[in-house]
């Protein structure tokens, strides 16, 4: 029987992750692979299309993880302004299928296809056999899923719960959130728990008089195209006295706690919570030493149901394409 071979990426705001795989060697052996940066390109065709030139293969299909709600085979970027078709993919590219699934949504898929060494376990807990997954992955934007066991396997379930309302923990977050309430029509999760919106925490420490900023800072700030990457790396500086920086990321963490921990609440994720998304990777130290567990434990009477939940933090590098080149793998080889 011939190889079948897949192009499967993960489409985000800030790059993609391109692979091709084939269906003899699996999803541990890809053929090839590439990152490259969004705006580099005006379109996925383009982006796609010339990995493949460059590698001069022609895809059997392809799967793409985008940053977006899929509906009906067209997606629309929430942070990135593409609109994608399967079908003009699939012409564009000379594939027989082309398919999307939202970004989560791979992410999610790649969950049961991670090794022991992929993960960093924060809380053990007690894990049930066949239980909900919970997943949230905080990368240019904020993006939430779930996987449901059906048969004995797990099947992801998308999710725009990164839109939903932040809803505030501490006295701190009340102020943040009547800040950005001048700002923005609505408040949601992303615009406080985000790589693209991590500023606006920083903005509102310094705004409100709760912590100075350098000059420095100030200096390095203005001359960035993207602020996020600097306040993270002073945040998390042991040098270099940073006290704003240092509270942004706190701050961050114990958001990002309280969020996971709602949505583990939402879907009960009795079979525990993965925390993905390039944030929380570069965030890991923070995240294992910081509020986060605090956080996440904090609801209630119910604080008991998620300290028995597992929580883990992935670390490995690219979930999304992971998720994708699985999810075309195996409909392949039951084609097959």
């Amino acid at each position: 029987m011939r190889d079948i071979l897949l192009l499967a990426g993960d489409t985000g705001g800030t790059k993609i992750d391109l692979a091709i795989y084939s269906t003899s060697e699996g999803l541990d052996q890809p053929l090839a692979a590439t990152t490259v940066r969004s705006v580099d390109y005006p379109d996925l065709e383009s982006a796609a299309g010339a990995f493949l030139a460059s590698e001069g293969v022609r895809a059997d299909e392809a799967v793409f993880g985008v940053a977006g709600p899929v509906v009906q085979g067209r997606a629309t970027g929430t942070n990135l302004p593409w609109s994608l078709d399967e079908a003009s993919l699939a012409r564009a590219l000379g594939v027989r299928r082309v398919t999307l699934i939202n970004d989560l949504q791979a992410i999610a898929n790649a969950m049961p296809n991670l090794h022991s060494q992929d993960l960093q376990t924060l809380n053990e807990g007690t894990p049930q056999l066949g239980g909900t997954l919970a997943v949230v992955a905080p990368g240019t934007g904020m993006g939430q899923a779930y996987l449901v066991c059906e048969n004995g396997r797990y099947r992801p379930m998308p999710s725009e719960g990164g839109h939903s309302s932040f809803s505030p923990n501490t006295d701190l977050e009340v102020e943040l959130l009547r800040y950005l309430r001048k700002r923005y029509p609505h408040v949601s999760v992303e615009r406080v728990c985000s790589g693209r919106w991590m500023v606006n925490l920083y903005e509102f420490l310094r705004d409100e008089g709760h912590a100075s900023e350098p000059a420095w800072l100030a200096e390095e700030l203005a001359a960035a195209e993207d602020p996020t990457p600097v306040i993270v790396t002073a945040g998390l500086d042991g040098e270099r006295s940073c006290e704003i920086c240092r509270k942004t990321v706190e701050m961050f963490v114990r958001i990002l706690g309280a969020a996971a921990g709602n949505l583990a609440l939402t879907v009960m994720a009795t079979g525990g919570v993965y925390l993905s998304g390039g944030v929380s990777y570069r965030l890991r130290e923070a995240i294992a030493n910081g509020p986060f567990m605090e956080a996440f434990q904090s609801k209630g009477r119910l604080s008991y149901l998620v300290e028995m939940m597992p929580v883990h933090l992935v670390t490995h590098p690219q979930p999304g394409l992971l998720g994708a080149a699985a999810f075309g793998l195996e409909r392949l080889q039951a084609a097959s």
